[in-house]
């Protein structure tokens, strides 16, 4: 007989910053477990289609993910039924998302995972654009994340002018403090974060001594996991998936460690361009 396969997904509400309920979406795998589980934080378009769509990809894998509204409070000032695009273009106003009130939100969500009797007690987070950059001051800030995966996070390497009344400090910054390791997955081709960005941070991970590997894709620009868009590119996309379940592999399902200070350029036939 085949070994079980069953995933549930729903809405669920999660106490996150200064104990506010807010939204989320939880999809895991059914069975006893205990599975890892993993916090997924959406990209700047906000909590959408495609956000639940990973979370639901994370369960299919075996790990109990939840994906936190982090524009509730922006949504509820506008109306409950406000779209993500609505939710989004007011964030945007107010200067980004609160890192403090992120940090809240995720240390709810990572308190939530933890208290189900399925999951192993293993936490990792993956972001996606802002979500990305959030990852990486997620890592610096909150020392119980198991493993941390930014994909192409923007404004890491925020300049002064960059920096903003809810989002004060440059996450590279807090490098010092960050205490798992570390998947960074870019495209080449991308503006935010640029190589450049990219090499500045992986040069302060190197100077630091952090655990982490960055993996670049030729022929690849931002968001080239979505399959919903032109920058979908399929062979990168597939090859990156398999990065994270790997790292996930390692660092949530047996805890042993990865190299420190790895870099890997990975070539993208140009027909997938």
């Amino acid at each position: 007989m085949a070994t079980y396969d069953g995933m549930m997904a729903e809405s669920i509400r999660i106490q996150g910053h200064g104990g506010q309920e807010i939204d989320g979406y939880l999809a895991r795998p059914l069975g006893a477990g205990p599975f890892p589980s993993v916090v997924l934080i959406h990209h700047m378009p906000g909590w959408d289609e495609a956000s639940k769509e990973m979370a639901r990809k994370l369960a299919f894998h075996g790990y109990a993910t939840i994906s936190p509204d982090l524009h509730y409070r922006e949504r509820q000032t506008l109306s409950p039924g406000a779209t993500s695009d609505e939710a989004s273009a007011a964030v945007r106003e107010a200067g980004g998302m609160s890192d403090d009130v992120v940090v809240g939100d995720v240390e709810g969500a990572m308190r939530y995972l933890r208290s189900l009797p399925y999951t192993n007690g293993k936490v990792g987070v993956i972001g996606f654009c802002s979500g990305g950059r959030q990852v990486y001051l997620l890592a610096c800030r909150i020392p119980s994340i198991d493993a941390a995966v930014d994909c192409w996070g923007g404004g890491v390497t925020a300049t002064a002018d960059q920096l903003t009344p809810r989002q004060p400090v440059a996450p590279i910054d807090l490098t010092k403090d960050m205490n798992c390791p570390l998947l960074g997955i870019f495209g080449e081709e991308d503006a935010r974060p640029s190589p450049a960005d990219v090499e500045a941070t992986e040069a302060e991970l190197k100077r630091l001594g952090k655990n982490y590997e960055f993996h670049m894709y030729e022929n690849a620009g931002h968001g080239f996991f979505a399959v919903d868009r032109p920058s979908y590119r399929q062979q990168a996309a597939v090859e990156g998936w398999e990065r994270v379940f790997d790292f996930y592999g390692r660092h949530l399902r047996t805890g042993a460690g990865a190299a420190t200070g790895a870099r890997e350029q990975a070539a993208v036939p140009a027909d997938n361009a």
